[in-house]
């Protein structure tokens, strides 16, 4: 007949069992306590825009105002501080070796005084053509990290981002000074920019110029693009006229007249 362990080894056992679940549960309380540092924060925002995004749902539903684009972002230098200097670049989906706007970006936490919790700046590169497709480039054929510093060329922009309210769906969102930045483009005088990191990765951007009268000159209207991870748009039944569109190579007076679906910035 088959009999059970001896009652010691039955006590000693749930003594085991019990001692594991509470530092278990100590664990579990000390990591959802755990204050996130404001490094954490900017290490999240870098994470999160990193990598290739497409609009290319946003193109298919409303193509009257978004083009289905390319975002791509990826890790080139580290600098003293601990800021990290990403290239990133945009492009039509079809024509991804020709980049319509390059830049470096700059993520690093808020200055302890503001009320923000990182910094998302915008540089122009010295010599763009030289970056063409960093992030498609096999490693050692990238300009080295020391070479992007100091290539790193003037500021264009600033984003502070907030963490998001519980309930909402960004984890981070925020804009430019509502005075924004000095932009040139199409007759600009100032250029704003919002950005929102939602969960998985998706990003919302919305970058507009204005006149000197406050009339906006370039950018969408309509709302933000929404860029989201793709492992690459898939020809077929979704193939539309704003994929047609995006093979062609327009001359600076046409993308003028497609009013509110360039997001070019000069």
């Amino acid at each position: 007949m088959c009999t059970g362990p001896p009652n010691g080894w039955s006590r000693a056992r749930g003594l085991v069992v019990k001692t594991l679940v509470l530092i278990g549960g100590a664990l579990l309380i000390k990591r959802l306590t755990k204050s996130t540092t404001r490094w954490d924060h900017a290490r999240i925002v870098t994470h999160s825009i990193t990598g290739e995004k497409f609009s290319k749902e946003q193109a298919v539903r409303d193509p009257d105002n978004f083009f289905n684009l390319r975002w791509l972002c990826c890790p080139a230098a580290d600098m003293v501080d601990g800021s990290k200097v990403l290239y990133f670049e945009q492009a039509f989906w079809r024509t991804p070796h020709k980049p319509f706007r390059q830049r470096f970006c700059m993520v690093k936490p808020c200055p302890k005084e503001m009320k923000c919790d990182v910094e998302l700046s915008t540089y122009a590169i010295r010599d763009a053509e030289e970056y063409k497709n960093f992030c498609d480039r096999p490693r050692d054929q990238r300009p080295l990290p020391e070479e992007v510093i100091g290539d790193v060329a003037e500021h264009l922009t600033t984003i502070y981002l907030n963490r998001c309210e519980r309930g909402k769906r960004c984890l981070y969102e925020g804009s430019t000074p509502p005075e924004g930045f000095p932009n040139s483009w199409n007759g600009a005088s100032y250029c704003t920019s919002e950005l929102a990191v939602l969960k998985n990765n998706e990003i919302h951007t919305w970058d507009r110029g204005y006149d000197e009268e406050g009339k906006q000159v370039w950018g969408v209207k309509n709302g933000p693009y929404e860029f989201k991870p793709a492992p690459g748009p898939a020809t077929g039944p979704a193939y539309t006229s704003v994929d047609m569109l995006s093979t062609l190579d327009f001359p600076l007076s046409i993308g003028k007249r497609i009013e509110g679906s360039f997001v070019l910035q000069e």
